[in-house]
């Protein structure tokens, strides 16, 4: 099974998340088990349970402490089997990409920091060395938006978890693919004027697979002209 343990200071934000679509499902056919933990829970501060304090050199905001954040990590890779990769969601970290997210997939067991205020104190990171992740360069109020986004992208690599497996082969940048994805239609034929294209409706496989490949290729070079290669017209690799 694969497990997800989330480490965050506002757990109730997962909730409706834990409830609808694929996770759901997948969680109650047994592929995976997501926990979400109240940092809070390790404060050293029994009475109020803070967990933040002003940083050292003065400056604006608050910092996480490292003392809570420890304590919470080691207790919660004590709840597994397995020890789980340590990621940190942070805008500093590693852009996020589809090559990391399926290597990810193939672990067992993530633990997800999710970061408030303006952060954690840098001990956090010296001590857990955790994997330090971004989903764009862009701020967030909160590391919990990061890691649904993380879950979702990691999950739906599971076998099992898609109705068809085919279906995350074919992503834009799944299994190496640096393509955006073809366009796709369903009924009607036929919608104000706008028609499925002839080459969809002839049965001809090999001229369809022909079809979404050049669709790809020209969707790549206009939207993502930063992954197109013009010398050979296929798409840069990292």
């Amino acid at each position: 099974m694969y497990r997800v343990d989330v480490i965050t200071l506002f757990p109730q934000i997962f909730d409706g998340y834990l409830s609808q679509s694929l996770l759901a499902k997948a969680i109650a056919n047994g592929l995976v088990e997501l926990c979400v933990h109240n940092l809070r829970d390790w404060s050293v501060d029994l009475k109020h349970h803070k967990i933040d304090d002003r940083p050292y050199g003065g400056g604006p905001g608050m910092l996480i402490c490292v003392e809570p954040v420890i304590r919470c990590v080691e207790a919660v890779q004590a709840m597994g089997s397995i020890p789980g990769q340590v990621i940190l969601l942070t805008p500093q970290g590693e852009q996020l990409r589809q090559q990391r997210v399926e290597n990810l997939a193939q672990s067992n067991r993530l633990i997800l920091l999710c970061g408030r205020y303006e952060g954690f104190d840098q001990r956090v990171t010296d001590i857990l060395q955790p994997l330090e992740l971004s989903i764009g360069d862009y701020v967030l109020n909160g590391g919990e938006v990061a890691a649904m986004v993380l879950v979702d992208a990691t999950v739906r690599m599971i076998p099992g978890v898609l109705g068809d497996e085919q279906s995350s082969w074919d992503d834009s940048f799944s299994r190496g693919n640096r393509l955006l994805e073809f366009p796709q239609y369903t009924r009607p034929p036929e919608f104000r004027g706008y028609t499925v294209p002839d080459v969809l409706l002839s049965g001809n496989h090999q001229e369809i697979a022909k079809w979404r490949q050049q669709q790809s290729l020209a969707k790549t070079e206009l939207r993502r002209n930063d992954l197109f290669d013009k010398n050979i017209g296929f798409p840069t690799k990292e």
